[in-house]
């Protein structure tokens, strides 16, 4: 290379392919966070089709124990229709916050001044709500 060769700031590099003016260990840090971000989406995506088959599974224990009409004598309050339908909502709308919490993961990574921002953490709702429907549950057995 000679001396006379002068590099514009917006240039590509020739080793990486991105503009010269950019750092690479921050674009890395932002490429692990990404893939980070669709990991912890991925994990919800499992727990919420888990939420969500474990609700319909009881619905049909429900409608087996109707059709049987074994239910109305045992279930009079359909606590477990409530119950099934309760892990369903739940499984769905932790699905939509971590959509959400996602895409919002994503534009903050794409703005030039990334900051940290800590966020409401979806894990604790959810825990908060399974215990309320594990109550439910619980008061709907004992009565």
């Amino acid at each position: 290379m000679r001396r006379s060769q002068t590099f514009r700031r917006d240039a590509p590099s020739a080793v990486s392919g991105m503009p010269a003016g950019r750092n690479t260990a921050t674009e890395l840090t932002k490429e692990r966070n990404r893939l980070a971000a669709d990991r912890t989406l991925m994990a919800w995506i499992r727990t919420s089709l888990s939420l969500i088959a474990f609700g319909f599974g009881i619905g049909k224990v429900c409608e087996y124990l109707q059709s049987a009409g074994i239910r109305d004598s045992v279930d009079p309050i359909r606590s477990t229709l409530i119950f099934g339908s309760s892990f369903i909502g739940l499984g769905m709308l932790a699905l939509i916050a971590a959509v959400i919490q996602h895409t919002r993961i994503l534009q903050r990574l794409e703005a030039p001044d990334y900051a940290y921002n800590a966020m409401r953490p979806i894990t604790v709702t959810v825990a908060i709500m399974l215990l309320m429907i594990g109550a439910f549950g619980l008061v709907g057995i004992l009565l």
